[in-house]
């Protein structure tokens, strides 16, 4: 399902559409936090928290991860985030996008928001590349609750797995996710049937649902009792997602499948693996595979694979469309962008971004070697996300919903404080592989950050160097320049200059088309741009037209097909005598930067790695001609 079509379809979808958006959704959304079974209970009752599984503590830790799923999820996510949409959009930056176009906020405060989502987008990196690594690994363990034999072939069969995965990502993966939603449907179906078999045989277990057994489980643990949510921050991991991939299903699909299925099969998983370590204690050793039947765990082992590559796929093309939603927004250089597919829009692979996504998920698997010493790292990007997250719904809730300040506070402040406390247990995993997603979420940070500001310093530089297009034009009369037929393109970010390409080829061969495009590609803060409001003309006069093509962050540039509307327009327009001209400027530090010396460095360095522009806006490569220069930073 694309978001075009979910957009096409609404927010409310009719019955004969829901089934499927739903069944859709569950191989989507909810693959990362549908797996969180495998590792969650475990990790509770781990070395990190040294707890015991005696009844008041495995009820107090049940009734933890019962108002986790209730209170963040269901209440924070389903609830109230998905009321936050941009035009259908969800997602760190579709929410900053939202917020920071306010036309009530100053523009301090529109910084500080631009600089929320960075973070926001930043710290998700940091958990794309612990998802695939602990999920798989979770999984895969479970053969040696089966035999001991498998116990050296783990870690080559998960990197194996995982080498995979990402190995077929460039030929697409929109035949395989027909398959998702029905598998993750499975997977679902069994935790709640294991879940309810063992529930059975110890009814008593329910009380958990008590919040009385989680306060208590604080009274008597303390610190202990804190760092415990450390480790049940694991059972709502993907919380994110729901939000995140708003846009592909719309709310409604998203809140059926969540309320109807994947909360009650959570639950009874969570409850019968409680139930389970209460009857027999040695279960801890890993209680979700303890649970299945002797007969059925080579299966479940075959199934709990398949559910976590498709959690793990889930999150890579989250990674690719952060990566263009990005590069779109101005936060990163320009991407080396693949379309997987001819008709599915959102299908595309980057290059870049899966081959570093996939030597962090190995060397993570080779360095911590268990799902167990993975854990240690896992839920500090994901709590630093919610935060980040919250504070955004917050600001959102005062400037756009106009809530009053009383009700902002009681709302979003609750949601903030629980948010806090999540992330504040989770520090305690700094030394122990916590710094890993948090070193980098600072290099992406820091990346998207420097690549902002030196981007802004360049615009300031073309302006001011530039050449008005009202002089311009007074230098144009008739035999003073030879004039070719055909169109000339002249790709440019200036709004009322001469852009430096045309300049040039005016300099050099004193030639100038009949007709002129000074085309501009603008990227608003709302996830799709409709056909019709897509060019915006201005005539400049004697043969000139200023043309900006308008994208949502969430759209594919292609500036070929988008000019072809001209002619709905009563401009003519032959593609094939049509010629490119594209600015290569190399950008050269300069005496008296603007940047700090190691920022403008750093911005050099990434100039240099950007995407031919040509290639990004998808120009045909026999009609473009490049003229750059060279401009200080």
């Amino acid at each position: 399902m694309t978001a075009s079509q979910a957009a096409a379809i609404g927010a409310a979808p009719a019955a004969s559409r829901l089934g499927p958006l739903t069944l859709a959704a569950l191989g989507v959304v909810y693959g990362d936090i549908g797996t969180s079974p495998l590792y969650t209970v475990k990790e509770c009752f781990g070395a990190a928290t040294g707890l015991k599984p005696v009844p008041e503590d495995v009820l107090g830790i049940l009734s933890l991860i019962t108002w986790a799923l209730v209170g963040v999820v269901t209440l924070k996510y389903v609830v109230l985030l998905m009321r936050a949409d941009n035009r259908g959009e969800g997602g760190i930056l579709a929410l900053m996008a939202l917020v920071s176009s306010s036309e009530s906020i100053a523009t301090r405060r529109r910084r500080l928001y631009i600089v929320l989502g960075i973070a926001g987008a930043a710290l998700f990196y940091g958990d794309c590349i612990l998802t695939p690594a602990v999920s798989v690994l979770s999984a895969i363990e479970g053969l040696k609750v089966a035999t001991s034999t498998f116990d050296h072939y783990i870690e080559p069969i998960t990197v194996g797995v995982i080498v995979a995965l990402f190995a077929i990502q460039r030929f697409g993966t929109g035949g395989v996710g027909a398959f998702f939603g029905p598998i993750t449907a499975l997977w679902f179906l069994c935790l709640l049937v294991l879940g309810l078999i063992e529930i059975a045989h110890n009814p008593g277990v329910l009380q958990a649902l008590n919040p009385v057994h989680g306060i208590d489980f604080f009274l008597r643990h303390g610190l202990i009792g804190f760092l415990a949510l450390g480790a049940v921050v694991l059972a709502i991991t993907g919380a994110e997602a729901l939000y995140a991939d708003m846009g592909h299903f719309g709310p409604r699909p998203i809140r059926l499948a969540w309320l109807a299925l994947v909360l009650p099969s959570l639950m009874a998983n969570y409850y019968g693996q409680g139930a389970l370590i209460l009857r027999d204690p040695a279960a801890l050793e890993n209680p979700f595979y303890l649970l299945v039947p002797s007969w059925g765990l080579y299966p479940m082992v075959a199934l709990a694979t398949m559910a976590t590559v498709i959690a793990s796929q889930a999150v890579i093309s989250g990674a690719y469309s952060m990566a263009q939603q990005a590069a779109l927004l101005g936060l990163t250089p320009r991407l080396r962008i693949l379309h997987t597919s001819e008709s599915a829009f959102g299908q595309i692979y980057v290059p870049a971004v899966n081959w570093l996504l996939m030597a962090g998920v190995v060397a993570l698997v080779l360095e911590f070697k268990t799902s167990s010493a993975l854990a240690s790292a896992y839920g500090i990007a994901v709590t630093g996300t919610m935060l980040i997250t919250t504070a955004l719904a917050g600001a959102l809730a005062r400037a756009v919903w106009k809530w009053s300040w009383p009700q902002t506070i009681a709302v979003v402040g609750t949601f903030a404080i629980v948010d806090a406390t999540l992330f504040s247990a989770n520090l305690e995993k700094v030394p122990t592989g916590g710094w890993i997603p948090l070193a980098l979420g600072a290099v992406v940070f820091i990346t998207m950050w420097t690549w902002l500001r030196g981007r802004e310093v360049v615009v300031r530089k073309e302006q001011d160097d530039a050449l008005p297009l009202d002089l311009f034009l007074n230098r144009i009369g008739p035999g003073k320049l030879h004039r070719a037929p055909g169109t000339a393109v002249f790709m440019t970010s200036l709004q009322n200059e001469a852009p430096r390409s045309l300049l040039h080829n005016l300099k050099h061969n004193n030639v100038l088309h009949e007709r002129v495009l000074l085309v501009s590609v603008r990227v608003l803060d709302q996830p799709h741009v409709p056909d019709d409001e897509r060019l915006v003309l201005h005539n400049v006069g004697k043969g000139l037209q200023r043309v900006v093509v308008q994208y949502g962050f969430m759209q594919t540039p292609d500036v070929p097909r988008d000019l072809a509307r001209l002619q709905e327009r009563g401009l003519p327009w032959d593609a094939m005598r049509t010629s490119y001209f594209v600015g290569q400027n190399r950008f050269v530090p300069t005496a008296q930067t603007v940047l700090p010396r190691w920022q403008e460095k750093l911005f050099l360095l990434l100039s240099r790695s950007s995407s031919n522009a040509a290639d990004f806006f998808q120009l045909p490569n026999n009609q473009v001609i490049e003229l750059g220069g060279r401009i200080e930073v």
